[in-house]
């Protein structure tokens, strides 16, 4: 297949204006804080009953991200392998998808009477999302030349940062003046029912633009006998080959801690607004457009400081950020603050995000047709990241009683990383890029 077609490549890049709109809408902003709102009691305190377990819901938000993710990433490696031997890959994609687009509609009925099925409906959104995503990073190896993933990573997290303010922008409307949309404003749920709704609908009917135009098996692939069988002889082969690549491995040690730290800020951000700086919901809505317009130049602008620098020393330089921006939330007090850091975190968020995923491309020997199979180690890492985060967050600050405490861990994940970053070392393809005659359009 011809690289850099610029229809093809649209088209990937359009996934995560699908998507992203999961990530805005059910992760950081009107989810939470609805999901906040449900789980208060009479009495002014947070103690929901999950399964017969009484626990905060602050808790359970945590843990449930943190069971979806341990999900994904035990199936994610046997998945991707047999993606990879069928030529499957679009197929797997597309399944999950569906899963969490249509577990985001469902969230449509989450009341207090819905509340267990609600959560589970969250959990499954969350698989579909991630499971979903680990097939998608794969094809950028496949449908665009080495000199392009880091521009062509950066486009799509500023696509999905752009379509996912869209969407959030006419939720906050409905929410703010439902009137206009004919909604009684004494019904204050019906309005974020409608978001999740809206959400599932969008990530759905955006997705058929990627998938008619991806390729569905760039390789040609004919499988034979059992796809189960096969898949695990895949893995095996492709993890043997993991084995032998040193700077892969230092790669994935390093995205392992930097990324435990970034995910569980995004996850859990909307949160600590809420319980520890009692923000209002206006203040946490405002925070999060700061950062995902921040964030639209934040991708680029490290896609050019890779350039000129090279991709490690640009995540360095990202991650150094991070642990700053630690440190200010740890002390954070009032909204101000609050505003000033996010804008910070939407400099590197999309930054660190975007070069995550090219620098990993980068890391993957050019001869490979298991580029689904190499994204599986990359996706379990990442999960794996986000699960002992999400849950070290969680267990600290249930603890000691405060997740200023659990702000700590973050730094430690942060400093970690950036150590073993500084070891990433030797990989011509990693500097700055030469300067080429005639670049591949994107």
């Amino acid at each position: 297949m011809e690289k850099n077609n610029p229809t093809v490549t649209r088209a990937w890049c359009f996934y995560d204006w699908a998507n992203s709109v999961y990530s805005l809408v059910i992760t950081s902003t009107i989810f939470p804080i609805y999901y906040s709102a449900v789980a208060k009691n009479a009495d002014g305190s947070s103690m929901v009953n999950f399964f017969g377990f009484s626990l905060e819901s602050s808790v359970l938000f945590s843990y449930a991200i943190s069971g979806a993710f341990l999900i994904i990433a035990a199936m994610s490696p046997l998945l991707t392998a047999i993606a990879d031997y069928s030529g499957r890959k679009k197929l797997f994609m597309q399944l999950f998808c569906y899963l969490g687009s249509l577990s985001c509609a469902g969230l449509y009925f989450f009341t207090r009477e819905t509340f267990t099925i609600s959560v589970i409906l969250f959990v499954l959104a969350s698989i579909g999302f991630s499971g979903s995503i680990v097939f998608y990073n794969s094809y950028l190896p496949e449908i665009a030349t080495e000199d392009q993933y880091d521009r062509l990573s950066a486009k799509g997290f500023s696509m999905g940062y752009i379509g996912s303010v869209l969407l959030l922008i006419f939720n906050l409307a409905m929410i703010m003046k439902p009137e206009i949309f004919g909604i009684a404003p004494e019904n204050t749920s019906l309005p974020p029912r409608i978001a999740f709704l809206t959400t599932g609908i969008w990530w759905f009917a955006f997705a058929q633009y990627t998938f008619y135009h991806l390729p569905g098996n760039v390789y040609h692939r004919r499988p034979q006998g059992s796809w189960i069988l096969n898949g695990f002889k895949e893995l095996q082969k492709v993890l043997a080959q993991v084995k032998e690549l040193p700077m892969l491995k230092r790669y994935l040690l390093a995205y392992f801690f930097f990324n435990m730290g970034v995910q569980t800020v995004m996850y859990v951000a909307t949160i600590f607004g809420i319980e520890v700086l009692n923000l209002p919901d206006e203040a946490l809505i405002i925070t999060i457009l700061i950062i995902q317009l921040v964030a639209i130049a934040g991708a680029y602008g490290f896609a050019i400081l890779s350039g000129k620098y090279g991709n490690i020393k640009a995540l360095i330089v990202a991650v150094i950020i991070w642990i700053g921006i630690c440190i200010g939330a740890y002390f954070i007090r009032g909204q101000f603050d609050f505003y000033v850091l996010a804008a910070i975190v939407g400099s590197v968020m999309g930054g660190i995000q975007s070069l995550s995923r090219s620098t990993y491309s980068k890391l993957i020997p050019s001869t490979t047709q298991d580029h689904a199979s190499y994204f599986s180690f990359y996706d379990v890492t990442e999960k794996v990241s986000i699960v002992l985060g999400t849950l070290a967050y969680g267990a600290i600050a249930q603890i000691t009683g405060s997740m200023r405490n659990s702000i700590l861990a973050l730094i430690v994940f942060f400093g970690l990383g950036l150590i073993f970053l500084f070891m990433v070392k030797g990989k011509k393809s990693l500097e700055p890029l030469e300067e080429v005659k005639e670049p591949a359009k994107v």
